[in-house]
Parts: structure tokens; sequence; C-alpha cells
């Protein structure tokens, strides 16, 4: 067992992380240990990263203890790069982390320079003179290889850069040499952000924190005000629109609204998110209040108004509205509506998909005064049934089920649908369906399971009940 972390006690104390356990009891007798749990130190890592995301959008871990940011272009929002970096470490130790950080314009060049050199701002293309004083495990690359340099007596970065890259390569890999030249500047990788860039984005900081509902809707309108504002000059509308809430504790709280059709409303907008906010399960937490709200939208497309008429239905949109509240306070697929397929099967010309999403097909319109020909209750397993028929292919005359006996007044069929036999290899029996109605004036959709051809004793099945 060896030791994963060490506070500063320890440190002072002569132990660091790598020792054994064993040899650092013997050092200090009374050493407290904490067995290391790598998950709950990542999910911790995460937090931190979301509430950094109030500095750049552009996130990424640098496991175990690391983070980057992609500062391009917003260094000048907090009055420069140096009070940039001032800021960052006096709210992330704030808040009881010990923090190193710097500036450069590769992300190896900076992760060297926040471990050897904290507080370092590198001046554009000169990461090489940067970093060339430091030591070679300043790299963080493998420890066989800092240890192979060492014996070389190559122990500065900037020792090993005078080395011919070919040679480099060919003792310690080509990624060696990849990392190498990150850290000197002569090579960019770029970072994994840990969300996706929004297509665009709004949002409103606070000198005071604020915890009013009052003021959060207020901002949440101003925010989507400005976001149609954007949306509006590109022809586009919303999709999804995510809210995060940045604490001023560190917390972080991300809500996400979606709706059927693109939207740039702000009313709208407003209105989901109250729907949203006030139908979650874990109300929303101000603490201490919150310093900053932003306002994204992460899917957006082209939107148009649509040409109305004097006969235009005006419903359509009030009930996409809807759908839109429902799925906000419910859930997106608690809503659901019906999708019409391209097949004969009873049981499978329909399908439920998220009201949200629009459908591709069209249902089939019936033609005015024909009786419908598909029951109102369609059951999703038919239910068998006793039946006394005339004759083998013709329809009922009296029939049992739950236990209750109907005789059959009128008939109407039979509708003869066969299985998609392309779609099974073992053969499925042709079905006859009748429309049947009993002396009560019930309506019932029965069928045989099977023709006189194919099964010798078929079986009846009730598969729905008109209205």
């Amino acid at each position: 067992m060896r030791l994963s972390a060490v506070d500063a006690k320890a440190a002072k104390l002569g132990l660091a992380p790598g020792r054994a356990l064993a040899d650092a009891r013997a050092m200090i007798p009374e050493l407290a240990v904490i067995g290391a749990d790598e998950k709950a130190d990542l999910r911790l890592l995460e937090a931190v990263a979301d509430w950094c995301e109030r500095y750049t959008p552009l996130c990424a871990l640098d496991s175990p203890h690391g983070l980057f940011l992609d500062v391009t272009g917003a260094s000048h929002l907090f009055g420069g790069e140096s009070a940039m970096l001032t800021e960052i470490h006096r709210a992330i130790a704030g808040q009881g982390f010990a923090v190193r950080l710097a500036l450069a314009g590769t992300p190896a060049a900076a992760r060297a320079l926040a471990h050897y050199a904290p507080g370092t701002i590198v001046a554009p293309g000169g990461e090489a003179d940067a970093v060339a004083k430091l030591p070679v495990e300043a790299l963080q690359a493998d420890h066989a290889i800092v240890h192979a340099l060492r014996r070389a007596g190559l122990k500065t970065i900037g020792q090993v850069a005078q080395r011919q890259r070919g040679e480099l390569a060919a003792r310690f890999g080509a990624a060696f040499v990849a990392l190498l030249d990150c850290a000197l500047g002569n090579a960019q990788t770029p970072i994994s952000p840990r969300t996706p860039l929004p297509d665009c984005m709004a949002e409103r900081r606070f000198a005071e924190p604020v915890v009013t509902e009052a003021v959060i809707a207020e901002t949440i309108l101003a925010l989507a005000a400005s976001l149609a504002s954007v949306l509006e000059k590109r022809g586009q509308g919303a999709r999804r629109i995510e809210a995060c809430f940045f604490r001023a504790d560190g917390a972080t709280r991300r809500i996400a609204i979606e709706t059927g059709a693109a939207v740039r409303d702000p009313k709208i907008v407003e209105r989901l998110f109250r729907e949203k906010l006030d139908a979650l399960a874990d109300p929303l937490d101000p603490g201490f209040g919150f310093d900053l709200i932003r306002l994204s939208a992460s899917h957006t497309q082209a939107s148009q108004a649509p040409a109305t008429g004097f006969d235009t239905n005006a419903c359509d949109k009030d009930i996409a509205f809807l759908i839109d509240r429902l799925a906000a306070r419910f859930g997106r697929h608690r809503v659901s509506r019906f999708l019409y397929q391209d097949t004969h099967i009873p049981e499978a010309e329909a399908v439920t998909i998220p009201a949200q999403e629009a459908a591709k097909r069209e249902w089939n319109p019936r033609a005015k005064g024909e009786p419908p020909r598909r029951p109102l209750r369609l059951f999703a397993k038919p239910e068998p049934i006793d039946v006394l028929s005339e004759v083998p292919d013709g329809p009922p005359l009296r029939f049992r089920w739950r236990r209750a006996s109907h005789i059959v007044s009128r008939a109407e069929g039979p509708e003869r649908i066969a299985m998609e036999w392309w779609r099974k290899q073992e053969q499925q029996p042709t079905r006859d369906y009748f429309r049947v109605e009993d002396e009560q004036g019930r309506r019932f959709w029965l069928y045989r399971d099977g023709i006189a051809r194919e099964i010798a004793h078929p079986r009846w099945y009730v598969h729905g009940v008109f209205a």
C-alpha cells in the first residue's frame, strides 16, 4: 500500500505521494491514514470543473488533480490575464482547496508551470524559454522515461530539447516527443471539453448573490431576450436551452428544457423554465445565493415564421406550447403521441413517441360516413375467447369472454390479414377479423387465428372494443 495524497503537515514531515505506507509509519508512528477513494476524488474534481465554467465553457479534466481551462478571448472580461488568475486562485482557495495556476499557450506548458512555477504567465511564443529551466519531472512523463533521462544527464526540459528528435523518438517513443514539443510550444494539442460548446449563450453576473425567485425569473427572461436577439439575426430558433446556476459557495445546478419546434420567444422560454423549476423533485436551492446565471442554446435549427391565412388553424401553436409545458413539468418521455407505421398488422400499426418529436407520417383519413375500421381501445395482448360459429370460416354466433356470454346479433367481416412472413422464419397463421355487436349493443373486434386449410382447430381472440 502506498500514499496517494498527503496533507500540508505530512508534507512538511517528509512524506510524499508514492511512498510505501510501511515506510511512512516507520517515520511517523502516529500517522493517521484514510482509505483512498478515487471515484469520490473524480466526482469532486468534476464538481470543481463545473464551477470553473463560469470563466470559460471550455473546461477539461487533467486527472487526477488538475483542470485545463481554455480562456482564449475570455481574460479581458476579468480585467486581464493577471487579474483573471488572481480571481480564480482566490475563488478556488476560498473553497478550501490548495491551488496552483499558470497560463501558457499549450496545455502541457501550462501544466508544467503550474506544478513547478505557479503564477507564471507566459507571453505568446515564450513557452520554450519559460519551461527550459524546469526539471524533466515537469513533463509528467512515465517514471521510467524520467529515470532514463536523469541517468543520461538530462535534468531539465531545456537540456532534453537540445537533443535530436529522432534520437529521442527512437529511445522514448513518438508520444514523448509530441509531449515535449507541446510543452515547448512547437505543437498544439486541443483539450476535450467536458460539455459541448453551445451554439450561443448569454450570462449575467451579480455584484451581490441573488436568492429570490422573482429576481431569478426576471434574469431568465432577460437572458432569453438576449438569446432571441442573436437567434433572430441568424434566422434560427432553439430546441434545447440550458440554464446553469453558479452558487457563491462553489456548487452548480443545470436545468434544461426541450421544445418540439424551434422557439425564440423570451416569454415562452421563461414560462417553460418556470414549469420546470416548479416540478423539480429536488428544488433549486440558492444557498448563499447565485452570483452567475447562464442561459445557453445547445441545439438550434433554422426557424422562419410560417405563412398564415384566414383559414389557418391557430390552435396548433397553442397545442405545441401545451405539449412543451407538460414535457417540462412531467418529463419529455411521459408525454407521448401515436406515430403511424406503414404496416397492416394491427398491433404494429402505431408506436408511441415523445410528443415533442415531429410525426413523419400522417394517419390515413377515414371517408365521411364510414364506420371506424379499428376499435377505440386495442388490447396490448389479445385475450382468448370461446366461440360457437355456424360454419368453420364464418362469423361467430356467440362467444364467452371473461366468464360472460355474448350472443352476436350483427357481424361484419371477415377482414383477412396475413402475417409478415418475411420477418420471421416460422410460419404465422392468417387472421380473419370480424366486427361484431351483441344483443346489448356492445361492439367487439374479434379474430380467428388461422383459417380452415391452415389449422384444424383455430383459436379465437378478442383484440379490442369499439366505443
